[in-house]
């Protein structure tokens, strides 16, 4: 058994010393020689070296495990994952990105890959007198009361960062964005150069600016907020909205931390810290503490911008914090334009497994618990929102609509549309495609002419998808979609309309105290210890 472990070290060594014999004897052969010595070289280290247990016990050999084990997310994606298993994304979610991003067919045959009989599948009911929808460009309007209303599509490019994403990869979603008429989330690494166009001559994509705990692109030396800074971006005419971020689906209350190495002269330039040091996102806000200081802040925000839609995006956490910043809207009167409601199945390019697997609550129960609380306090005609968390196709959007949202936001869907593999090696900067890295070599892989075109198909196919699936239902717009028009199987023999499987409540409903015991738990539980000068519960 012994020699068993090391037979591959002792045919290396044996080997050599032949070749070395016969290399003497003849003068030729010193190829082999060379390659066995190096080999037995290998093996040799393996036996002295002390970090891995197993190629002190398998010199040489056990080198094949770890190669293995390097290729295995790739193996498993591409000759062992079935077609439907989403980890996170399915090989059929991703190959309709690449097909609609490349203008291919679309359409799939001989029927559903999905088990229509098992728990938790859903679908929309058809109408048998479908609508005519002439045009696939949905919009809606947020701000409509501000001096600078925005119309949106309701499906655009999610928060994603310069510095998470390459240059080339930025510039690609932005002329993406501007040749479809979409919003692109700069991401709380603000705007850099390449969310601008390359010449003052060219329109460049309408951006929604994102503010987070750092105040990239608008703080001073020590990290504060800078309103000097923060109106010459704000006053920008491609900005078109201000989103303050509280927290992301991937990783909420954790903050962030780019390694000084990583903050390039270009980061450095966009953030507005020193190039070559430690860049801290700090996990809560300097500029507020209170809920009602938070509402005074974004209202400041929208005033500096010139009264640009200004709201914020958080993933949802304890409910009696988001119940004191509605609390605080009833107070003060100060309501955001919009929230976005980020679902915890939420991607980033690095978080702890334990945030990524268990913290934050799904979309589907955050965006309820935002909607339900804005209908509850008769808040909702006067805050849209956005929600994001694993959209990719027309019936995602749908969903999302029917559930209480007005908009939707994808990051992943439209990572593929640049080419991105799931190869999940976002965080180590060594991207196969360029999409998630710095590396001006890898990055260079990326054409940004052909991708922006795939960005820009990816949304307009979708959308195309979208308005199929909406003339079907015998509706005209998204916005109309509700609960009742989604149905969930609950059992093998069971099922039932979304409407009456998830609670919602009616208008007003919360500000009437004598209502509380009827309401859902997260509603009597919570609602009596939120406050509106505290982000902490009555004691």
């Amino acid at each position: 058994m012994h020699v068993a472990r090391y037979l591959t070290l002792i045919i290396a060594s044996f080997v050599f010393l032949l070749s070395m014999f016969i290399a003497y004897l003849f003068h030729a052969g010193w190829w082999l020689v060379a390659l066995s010595g190096g080999i037995t070289a290998i093996g040799v280290a393996d036996l002295l070296q002390t970090k891995r247990s197993i190629l002190r016990n398998y010199p040489i050999i056990a080198h094949f495990r770890f190669f293995f084990e390097s290729i295995r997310p790739e193996i498993r994606q591409y000759f062992l994952e079935e077609d439907t298993a989403a980890n996170p994304f399915s090989r059929n979610q991703r190959s309709i990105v690449y097909q609609r991003a490349k203008q291919e067919l679309d359409k799939r045959p001989f029927g559903t890959q999905l088990d229509v009989y098992q728990s938790g599948y859903e679908w929309i009911n058809h109408s048998i007198t479908p609508s005519k929808i002439d045009s696939h460009d949905f919009r809606i309007t947020i701000g409509a009361d501000r001096p600078q209303p925005y119309s949106a599509s309701v499906f655009n490019i999610s928060a994603m960062s310069f510095g998470a994403l390459s240059a080339n990869a930025i510039r690609a979603l932005n002329q993406g964005a501007q040749k479809g008429r979409f919003m692109h989330d700069t991401g709380e690494g603000s705007i850099s150069r390449y969310h601008k166009p390359e010449s003052g001559d060219e329109p460049g994509g309408d951006l929604v600016w994102e503010i987070g705990s750092g105040y990239f692109g608008c703080r001073n030396l020590d990290g504060s907020f800078s309103e000097e800074r923060f109106v010459a971006s704000a006053s920008l005419a491609q900005v078109k909205m201000i989103e303050l971020k509280l927290s992301q689906g991937a990783k909420p209350g954790h903050g962030g931390l780019l390694p000084g190495a990583k903050v390039t002269i270009e980061i450095a330039e966009a953030r507005g810290v020193p190039a070559g040091t430690d860049c801290v996102s700090p996990a809560s806000h300097s500029a507020f503490s209170t809920p009602v200081e938070m509402l005074q802040f974004i209202d400041k925000l929208r005033t500096l911008s010139g009264g640009k839609p200004t709201g914020f995006k958080f993933a949802v956490g304890h409910p009696w914090e988001f119940f004191g910043i509605v609390k605080a809207m009833l107070a003060t009167g100060i309501t955001p334009d919009f929230i976005v409601v980020d679902g915890g199945e939420g991607g980033t390019g690095a978080a702890p497994v334990e945030f990524t697997d268990h913290v934050g609550v799904p979309l589907q129960e955050a965006l309820l618990l935002v909607h339900n609380t804005l209908v509850g306090t008769n808040l909702r005609d006067k805050v849209k929102i956005g929600a994001s968390g694993k959209i990719i196709t027309a019936f995602d959007i749908a969903r999302t609509i029917a559930l209480g949202a007005d908009w939707c936001n994808s990051a992943r869907g439209f990572m593929f549309a640049l080419g991105c593999i799931q190869s999940q090696s976002c965080h180590t900067g060594k991207c196969p495609t360029g999409v998630a890295t710095q590396d001006p070599l890898r990055q260079r892989a990326l054409f940004i002419p052909d991708k922006a075109e795939r960005v820009a198909h990816f949304h307009q196919n979708t959308l195309k998808a979208l308005a199929e699936l909406i003339a079907a239902t015998g509706l005209h717009h998204p916005a109309e979609l509700k609960p009742y028009h989604l149905v969930r199987r609950v059992s093998g023999n069971q099922v039932k309309l979304v409407s009456s499987l998830l609670p919602y409540l009616d208008a007003g409903e919360l500000l009437d105290p004598s209502q509380l015991s009827r309401m859902p738990e997260v509603f009597a539980t919570y609602w009596p210890l939120a406050q509106a000068e505290s982000f902490h519960p009555i004691k």
